[in-house]
């Protein structure tokens, strides 16, 4: 398995969007850095135009981050102060068989994630792991 990072150049102009003054919500702890990682199917590459191959992952990732809106380390990854700093790793697998693999055995190993299915195809296209610091499952993520 293949892997990229990215991360968006700095802007001049802090984010517009206000932190809320008040939440019920623990705070994550401070010391990590939060990573999302994607898991993008190589063999999508060959046969999709590019653009809808990095439209899955934009789909899933938007997708996880919605679903986990609530989650002490999601509300830290979207804050203010590092909305323009979010570190994503974009990881591959060979074929459909492998990202349903993975899938399974992170759900055998109780690890939160999102398997991207595209409608009305019904084409698993993408996986993406709830945001953890220093995730112990990374062995999972890159056999």
């Amino acid at each position: 398995m293949s892997y990229s990072t990215s991360q968006p150049a700095p802007e001049s102009d802090p984010s517009p969007i206000a932190p809320t003054s008040e939440s019920n919500t623990p705070e994550p702890e401070k010391t990590d850095v939060l990573v999302q990682y994607v898991v993008l199917r190589r063999d999508l590459i060959d046969s999709w135009p590019l653009g809808s191959v990095v439209t899955q992952g934009c789909h899933a990732s938007v997708s996880a981050i919605w679903a986990n809106k609530d989650d002490p380390h999601t509300i830290d990854y979207c804050s203010p102060e590092k909305i323009d700093s979010m570190h994503k790793v974009t990881l591959e697998v060979k074929s459909e068989q492998q990202i349903l693999n993975l899938s399974e055995k992170l759900k055998a190993s109780s690890i939160v994630h999102r398997l991207w299915i595209e409608q009305p195809e019904n084409i698993p296209t993408c996986l993406l792991q709830n945001l953890t610091p220093n995730p112990q499952y990374l062995h999972i993520l890159r056999s």
